[in-house]
């Protein structure tokens, strides 16, 4: 956590904050923490 902290550039309290069950996540949050962890979010649409 400590490293995907530094890698995101949030703050590693913080980031359990913004994670924990119930929180707000915000769509910076999570672009910065799937960055740090080294994958992207892809949006496609469904298969008819």
């Amino acid at each position: 956590m400590t490293e995907i902290a530094k890698d995101s550039g949030l703050g590693r309290e913080s980031l359990y904050k913004a994670l924990k069950s119930g929180s707000k996540l915000r769509y910076d949050t999570v672009q910065r923490v799937l960055s740090a962890l080294g994958v992207r979010l892809t949006i496609a649409p469904k298969a008819a």
